[in-house]
């Protein structure tokens, strides 16, 4: 007997996605909704990972050609955008089920103040996009050098 774990609101999830991806298609919307905000067929999974030296951010994009995707970066914030086109096939193919989606995805991450804007590079291999992002080289504190306290007659001040 399989022990199979329930979660209800998956399914709920799942429905609206739906929902949300044939009322774009039918209306033939873009990326883009009526009032701007950023609409996405698919969420690609995602690792951001932080290193020493760098930060290194993979993603899950199988049947995404390198052209199709957008890496940019602005006011520290990473955005990764791309397309996954839809495979046409003739209905004579004998297709029973579709379950890959095809579309836009975009997402968008913050990073912090030590990420290198002008140090990013990105490359696909095997259906995984890895960004990396060099991070800044640290600066120091620097104390301002002050000379010694001293008293009128040169002796260094005791301080109580």
């Amino acid at each position: 007997m399989n022990i199979t774990r329930f979660e209800p609101w998956d399914l709920l999830d799942a429905m609206q996605r739906d929902f949300d991806r044939l009322g774009h298609r039918r209306l033939g919307t873009d990326s883009r909704g009526s009032n701007g905000e950023v609409v996405t067929d698919w969420v690609p999974a995602i690792d951001v990972i932080e290193e020493k030296d760098r930060f290194v951010m993979r993603a899950d994009v199988p049947g995404v050609r390198a052209e199709d995707i957008d890496v940019s970066m602005e006011n520290g914030i990473l955005s990764v955008s791309g397309k996954r086109h839809e495979e046409t096939t003739d209905d004579g193919d004998g297709i029973h089920r579709i379950e890959r989606i095809s579309g836009r995805f975009y997402r968008r991450f913050s990073l912090p103040d030590t990420a290198n804007a002008e140090a990013i590079s990105a490359r696909t291999k095997d259906g995984i996009l890895e960004v990396v992002i060099l991070k800044r080289p640290e600066v120091k504190a620097r104390r301002p050098y002050t000379p010694a306290a001293s008293t009128k007659h040169g002796a260094p001040a005791s301080f109580q």
